[in-house]
């Protein structure tokens, strides 16, 4: 049975050690396609009060939010705090319960280049001055990072591992438009291609079970992810959630989400053709709560693992 190239095996052999990312949310961050840069509303699917907390720092920035035109930022020791607080909490339960030695501060929610670059610069300084941090991995969308910021980012990457993640979710541009995802496939290529000769890591994520998509095109869409030169992966089943566009869809009967059945045959399938080198930071995703409408299957993490291992020991695999 062959082992999946994992990320935390890419991690181990690369530092030696247990390497934990910690998942980071900021105050005051959004998208060009939530604040009517590009489009309103955010992706159908993106329900965006879930990225809030109900932390102080987090009430006191409410309705406070930067964009690449910012000209001030009357909150950044706040969002400083704000990350020194949530970083060593994380940081220290993983030690406790998983035995983390070293650790990548991933900025997780909303769109972490979309801010000033001042902003951007004194985030990404303080995460790497915390003890043990490796690096950083910067979730983002590639028509909300700047040639400044890219640079800067590839000046760090001499001497931490620095990754930057990209939503592709589809290469069809006609499914992009569906979702309000507010820019087009070439964009992704071309920002992957940039940061990739920027000296950078790039992690794509992937969504299989986008409205009106047959499995031809979610596989398509890998082979493009692949070949752009991606250094790692995400793969998201489409879940609904309540509070969405999605969910609006789904109620009138005009979205039906995938079945566990197609995803898994996908999965494979994306694997399979997957080029050794590129690692595999997530196989599904869900969630386990009253907000799930759609499909049932994605509320059960651990059944969701079960199950695609069972996939992949037909094909000699295991996650």
């Amino acid at each position: 049975m062959k082992q999946i190239y994992t990320y935390g095996s890419y991690l181990r052999d690369k530092f030696g050690a247990k390497v934990y990312k910690v998942g980071i949310n900021i105050s005051g961050f959004t998208c060009p396609n939530i604040d009517g840069t590009v489009a309103k509303g955010g992706c159908t699917f993106c329900e965006n009060d879930s990225f809030s907390a109900s932390t102080d720092e987090v009430q006191e920035l409410k309705g406070f939010h930067l964009n690449l035109d910012s000209k001030e930022n009357p909150f950044l020791e706040k969002q400083l705090l704000q990350l020194e607080q949530q970083f060593y909490a994380i940081s220290s339960r993983q030690k406790k319960e998983y035995g983390a030695e070293k650790f990548l501060v991933y900025f997780q929610s909303f769109t972490n280049t979309y801010a000033p670059f001042e902003t951007l610069k004194a985030l990404y300084e303080k995460a790497l001055s915390f003890d043990n941090v490796i690096g950083l991995s910067i979730g983002t969308r590639s028509d909300s990072i700047t040639d400044e910021t890219l640079r800067y980012l590839s000046q760090l990457a001499k001497n931490k591992e620095i990754w930057i993640e990209f939503g592709i979710q589809s290469v069809y541009d006609e499914t992009l438009k569906k979702i309000n995802r507010g820019h087009d496939s070439n964009n992704v290529k071309e920002w992957i291609k940039k940061s990739k000769e920027a000296g950078l890591n790039v992690c794509g994520h992937l969504i299989f079970g986008l409205p009106a998509e047959s499995q031809k095109m979610m596989l398509e869409t890998s082979k493009a992810a692949y070949k752009w030169g991606i250094d790692s992966v995400k793969y998201h089943p489409l879940y609904v959630v309540k509070r969405t566009a999605l969910a609006n869809e789904y109620t009138r009967g005009e979205f039906e989400p995938i079945t566990e059945e197609l995803y898994l045959d996908t999965l494979v399938k994306s694997i399979l053709m997957k080029p050794e080198h590129v690692s595999v930071q997530r196989v599904t995703a869900g969630i386990d709560d009253d907000s799930l409408l759609a499909p049932q299957w994605c509320r059960d993490k651990n059944e969701q693992i079960k199950q695609i291992n069972k996939a992949l020991k037909k094909v000699g695999f295991k996650y």
